[in-house]
């Protein structure tokens, strides 16, 4: 999912180069988004981890 993120944000800055600004807007839009999620995930595994749910003991 980050790896989305980066790909809309480089696009969302090339559209904005070259003076797309409302792809430019619409694809920083979506990546935003997707980073949110991928943080949102990224927490909740590592509060996962850190109580040892899913640990095979």
């Amino acid at each position: 999912m980050l790896k989305w993120a980066i790909i809309f944000a480089v696009i969302s800055l090339i559209a904005g180069l070259f003076g797309f600004t409302g792809i430019a807007s619409g694809a920083a839009g979506v990546a935003k988004v997707l980073f949110g999620i991928f943080i949102i995930i990224a927490i909740v595994f590592v509060v996962l981890a850190v109580l040892g749910i899913g640990a095979v003991s």
